[in-house]
């Protein structure tokens, strides 16, 4: 389960759950003390665990509703029963306890506070069900994304130093056979100034004859280095998140989703597929996110 995926509007649903189940414990009456002639007797105010019916249909239903919503936001895949999705018997749940709260409510000659409570909970709890998925502001994440991690340095860069890889551009590159320095700099066999030369050696090191090797070998290996120096593609990995949860597909076109990307994750962009982008999931996995409107780039 992704805690992060939950938005706004989850967490009111949670919040009024909270109370829909602390007002279950409270007075559904508010009865006193009444007296006839003489007599008088104190009456005791029963609570929604003193009526089953009450309490199932109004308490105890909003609470399941509640769950049921949480846990279909929070699974990677949604769940199904009887063909609905978990999160649309929450929905169902929610809306069935308001209304039947509202009709106890208008029936009730002594209002008690764990009536009246009950009521403002559960109509709270299913106006949040029904407009999270409607009102942006409830769509919003509950919970901030965490700093991207560090993206992947190029082959052979050190890690926070850009461009001291080898074939990185700006980095130290191989100059390839046949090719002019620039002016102003030395060129490749003249001695540097104050350094002593040896016949047959190489500048600066004196006594070590250099064997002199065929034209066809010194072209092949400049042309490796002269390879070194030719970037990659455009493309470079990176971080992102998405706003809403969107599916990810199969690499082969499979409609059906493998995975579902959760607002206020990061996830790894390793490739561009077309207007989609090829994604890595934190457990490993790979597919094509083919909607990518409004992503944040880490």
């Amino acid at each position: 389960m992704n805690i992060r995926s939950l938005s706004r509007g989850d967490g009111v649903v949670i919040g009024a759950a909270v109370v829909l189940f602390i007002a279950s414990f409270l007075d559904l009456t508010s009865y006193g003390r009444q007296c006839s002639g003489t007599y008088c007797a104190n009456l005791s105010n029963p609570s929604a665990w003193d009526s089953l019916g009450v309490l199932m249909s109004i308490y105890l239903a909003g609470v399941i509703g509640a769950v049921l919503i949480i846990v279909a936001r929070a699974l990677p895949q949604p769940r199904k029963v009887a063909g609905l999705e978990m999160g649309q018997f929450g929905v169902a749940f929610s809306i069935f306890a308001a209304w039947t709260s509202f009709w106890g409510l208008v029936d009730s000659s002594s209002r008690g506070a764990g009536l009246v409570l009950g009521f403002i909970a559960s109509l709270v709890l299913a106006a949040a069900a029904v407009a999270t998925p409607l009102l942006p502001a409830l769509k919003s994440p509950l919970m901030s994304a965490p700093h991207p991690p560090v993206a992947p340095s190029p082959y052979g860069a050190q890690a926070g130093v850009p461009g001291q890889g080898y074939g990185y551009p700006g980095g130290p590159q191989a100059q390839p056979y046949g090719v002019q320095p620039q002016p102003g700099q030395p060129q490749q066999g003249q001695p540097q100034p104050g350094q002593p030369q040896s016949f047959g050696g190489q500048p600066g090191q004196p006594g070590q004859p250099q064997a002199s090797q065929p034209p066809a070998t010194q072209q092949a290996q400049a042309q490796p280095a002269s390879g070194g120096a030719t970037p990659a593609g455009d493309f470079a990995p990176f971080w992102f998140a998405v706003p809403v949860a969107r599916p990810l597909y199969a690499e082969d076109g499979s409609p059906t989703p493998i995975a579902e990307l959760a607002p206020g994750t990061w996830y790894l962009a390793v490739e561009q597929r077309g207007s989609g982008l090829i994604a890595q999931t934190q457990d490993g996995r790979r597919g094509v996110l083919q909607d990518t409107t409004g992503i944040q780039r880490g």
